[in-house]
């Protein structure tokens, strides 16, 4: 992307002191008194529809009742014995449409426990204890490998080694945490948090990652499986898609992901390359985070152009709020049309839509134009097929297909995460992948490999 000023992108756009303050941490954590007022709000509901609601099924009134009786660690297990990555999904799952939309507050009209934050209270208590809250029983023999270390492997793989079993992860990248360590808003998480807790995993032992090892260049899927009792593949998705206008490979335009992951691994905010109207095509949870972080970096106006209205966006009604609060402009019913300009982009010219007759989403004609000196996709991402290609695995809708079990077509291989057909772009689906495949391993494993 380019840094030209004459563009209006350039560095170091606010004093050393505002870049702290606009990366700090967006939800500060409870002070005990804070947690004990609001786990006393807690019904104890006997139902619990905020357990129903959350993909890894956590006893969420048992750890709140815990945090209300002074047991913080206590709370923290009942949490990680469901999510061993606890501790993000309390700071990134969108609570608001998962367990907090289910709490009966809601439906009384008041506001719903804080459970996310009642959650990153628990789990913070206990990120430096590994090594204590895990007894690993004796080696059975059994060796599996994982692709991929992000959320889904990571689960997968602490659930296995909690057995006994040996695990190697092979990770394209030189740090793990997929996604959470490279892909999440830096105020959402501080403090190399996602580091902490990957250590935190590791912990139980019998678990090695092998970094800058990549599917399909240094390794294979079939040399995987006849090497290891079973494989786990969760390497998420590596290719963005494209916007397909004209002038799309004007400098100035970028994937909003890759930039997030420079973002992330920066260790001075000031140098990166911030324009003076930024532009961002895209409704989801990744437009909203680039489009803040953009504002937080000093963006002078920062748009977000979205083909459909707000109740459509994958954003949830808080994070679209959140954009708003700090600054950022959504357009709704545009779609983008060219990318103007002579070797770096300088405007964006967008056409208003409609659903017609038949609710098919069309341009209606009327066009517009809007400043944009710096323009990132974030329309989604999708599935690379390239590194398991000829290796005989069904595919759906251009992702793995797997059953209920995430076990895939191949005798001894699963898979889970983003990569799969149907998966979501959620920390907490992930890791439910990662406990499904697991049981499922294990119970192979447990059958001498019979299907």
């Amino acid at each position: 992307m380019g840094t030209g000023s004459s563009q209006g992108i350039r560095t170091a756009r606010l004093d050393t002191g505002e870049y702290a303050e606009n990366f700090a941490e967006l939800h500060p954590a409870l002070s005990d008194n804070l947690a004990a007022v609001e786990a006393d709000r807690c019904f104890f509901c006997y139902d619990a529809p905020c357990t129903i609601a959350c993909p890894t099924s956590i006893d969420i009134p048992m750890f709140i009742r815990k945090i209300a009786v002074g047991n913080r660690k206590g709370a923290a297990r009942t949490i990680i014995d469901s999510n061993i990555l606890g501790g993000m999904c309390a700071r990134v799952c969108p609570v608001e449409t998962l367990c907090e939309q289910a709490c009966v507050h809601i439906a009384q009209g008041n506001e719903a426990v804080k459970i996310g934050q009642l959650q990153r209270y628990a789990t913070d208590s206990i990120i430096d204890d590994g090594a204590e809250m895990f007894t690993r029983p004796e080696a059975t023999g059994k060796k599996i490998a994982m692709v991929g270390a992000g959320p889904a492997s990571l689960a997968c793989a602490h659930n296995l080694a909690c057995e006994g079993h040996e695990i190697t992860i092979f990770e394209a990248r030189s740090k793990p945490g997929g996604l959470n360590e490279y892909g999440l808003a830096a105020y959402k998480t501080t403090s190399d948090f996602a580091q902490a807790e990957v250590e935190f995993v590791l912990a139980v032992g019998g678990i090695e990652i092998r970094y800058d090892t990549v599917l399909g260049r240094d390794i294979t899927l079939a040399e995987l499986s006849e090497n290891y009792d079973a494989v786990f593949i969760g390497i998420g998705l590596a290719e963005t898609s494209k916007l397909g206008i004209e002038g799309e490979d004007l400098a100035g335009i970028g994937d909003a992901i890759d930039y997030i992951a420079v973002l992330r691994q920066s260790d001075d905010l000031s140098s990166l390359p911030v324009g003076d109207n930024v532009v961002v095509i895209g409704g989801g949870m990744t437009a909203i985070d680039i489009a803040v972080q953009s504002k937080k970096l000093g963006a002078e106006n920062v748009t977000i152009a979205y083909r459909r209205g707000p109740e459509q966006m994958g954003a949830s009604k808080y994070e679209q709020d959140l954009a708003l609060t700090n600054g950022v402009t959504i357009k709704h019913w545009v779609q983008p049309v060219k990318a103007i300009g002579d070797t770096a982009v300088s405007s964006l010219e967008l056409e208003r839509t409609r659903y017609d007759d038949n609710g098919k989403l069309v341009g209606t004609g009327e066009k517009l134009t809007i400043p944009a000196d710096q323009l990132f996709r974030a329309i989604g991402q999708k599935f690379s097929s390239a590194p398991i290609e000829n290796a005989g695995i069904e595919m759906k809708w251009g992702r793995i297909s797997v059953d209920e079990s995430c076990k895939t077509s191949l005798a001894n291989v699963w898979a889970g995460g983003d990569c799969v057909a149907g998966g979501e772009d959620l920390t907490v689906a992930a890791v439910n992948d990662g406990n499904v495949a697991a049981r499922s391993i294990s119970e192979f494993l447990k059958t001498g490999g019979a299907s």
